[in-house]
């Protein structure tokens, strides 16, 4: 057990790093035949078997005064100085030295439950679906659920499903032979199998089009893909994670995602909380980014205890993402050595969930365009029933598309040109 092997001395003035290390812990056991979590504990590791003995042992002066922080180098161990003031966010140091910057950061006992059932998932096979509020690290656990598995040393590939063109998805994710279609003068590879032995992650997949979940869940029945153009199927062997921030329930329940490809899918289930819900996460989270933000430094910052205490105070609309933006303006606005509450600079209230409603208002969408010839009145007769239903959709894009029965591309080039048409009215 790693905790055991901790210098003794250490565990008993800082008692606190047993349950820190909780983290370390599970990432060790849970991965043992995974490569990079035999590297994560190897401080720990080899002071234990005696060899140099003490010299991996970060070397820990607790006392009253500024805070120094010397990260580990091949033949130097941590050295970190900090007292009763920065006990807190010094052994959230010490411990995310220890993990070498592997895997998310965490220390709720929310979380650290969370990471043992993520490890327990990680042996096998099964499919993943990830939830949870945009930033509050799915692509992190999906990472860390592929690091410890038996896929580890095979390809993990990234997809944002949300940013792939409709007419471009299938032979994106599935690939094309040459001649498929205008452009493909050569054949391509696609990303499932890219991903073949490794781990796919589709983030973001309520954003996929209803024709592409019907092919996908083809790949996860047959275990092939049909690259556009070709006539023959090829095996794969891919692990399949997804997430998105939408509800999937209400996504199946208004028939924008298939059901059958849900229950495909939503195998081992994981919902992230949101960052407010597991505070202790904030300042494990905050060390790390605070390492990672000033490698390289002559002088290492740390955070003062009145800004952890504002870090923990306030609601996280934007979750870690929004925890890396701040601590950067604060690098860059801190004069001190170290950053004091007032150095936090906080965004505004979080943008509304609902889409903005189109900005082409009812008053004006009598006439689009001038003209009494046939052209011009079916014009103002389409625009005018766009505008209608986007006013019912509440100014849902993908809703109105849906039910004036045209893509939200098509949607969007006529959203366009009613623009275009009212500034030219004006």
């Amino acid at each position: 057990m790693i905790n055991d092997k901790l210098n003794p001395s250490l565990v008993s003035r800082f008692p606190e790093l047993v349950d820190l290390l909780a983290g370390v812990e599970t990432m060790h056991s849970a991965s043992r035949n995974s490569s990079s979590a035999t590297q994560l504990p190897r401080t720990i590791r080899e002071a234990s078997k005696g060899e140099c003995r003490g010299a991996k042992d970060p070397v820990v002066v607790y006392r009253d005064g500024p805070f120094h922080f010397v990260p580990a180098t091949l033949s130097q161990p941590l050295r970190i100085e900090f007292g009763k003031a920065d006990r807190e966010f010094g052994l959230s140091c010490i411990v995310e030295s220890m993990r070498g910057g592997k895997g998310p950061a965490y220390a709720d006992p929310k979380s650290v439950a969370l990471y043992k059932y993520a490890a327990r998932v990680a042996r096998s096979n099964a499919n993943v679906m990830i939830t949870g509020q945009t930033g509050t690290g799915k692509e992190g656990m999906a990472r860390f659920i592929h690091e410890h598995s038996q896929r580890a040393k095979k390809p993990f590939v990234t997809v944002n499903c949300a940013a792939l063109t409709e007419s471009m998805i299938e032979s994106i994710l599935f690939g094309h032979k040459k001649g498929a279609f205008t452009g493909a003068y050569n054949s391509a590879v696609g990303l499932f199998k890219e991903a073949d032995g490794g781990t796919i992650f589709l983030d973001e997949i309520t954003e996929m089009p209803l024709e592409s979940q019907s092919k996908l869940l083809r790949v996860l029945q047959e275990g092939e893909i049909l690259p556009v153009g070709s006539s023959r199927h090829e095996q794969i062997d891919v692990r399949v994670i997804c997430a998105a921030n939408r509800d999937f329930a209400e996504e199946v329940a208004a028939r924008r995602f298939r059901e059958d490809l849900y229950w495909r899918l939503n195998v081992m289930p994981i919902d992230l909380l949101p960052l407010a819900d597991r505070p202790a996460d904030i300042v494990a989270i905050a060390a790390f980014m605070m390492i990672d933000f000033q490698k390289g430094n002559e002088r290492f910052i740390p955070l003062s205890r009145c800004c952890i205490e504002r870090l923990k105070a306030h609601k996280w609309p934007g979750n870690v993402r929004e925890l890396s933006n701040i601590l950067q303006r604060a690098l860059v606005m801190c004069d001190g050595d170290r950053i004091m509450a007032d150095d936090l600079v906080f965004s505004g209230p979080r943008p509304a969930t609902k889409p903005k409603q189109d900005d082409v208002s009812a008053s004006h969408s009598s006439r689009f365009i001038r003209g009494r010839d046939l052209h011009s009145i079916s014009k103002n007769v389409e625009y005018e029933a766009i505008n209608q239903t986007l006013e019912k959709t509440n100014g849902n894009r993908r809703d109105a598309a849906k039910e004036l029965g045209i893509s939200e591309r098509t949607l969007r080039y006529r959203m366009a040109d009613m623009r275009s048409c009212a500034m030219e009215r004006n």
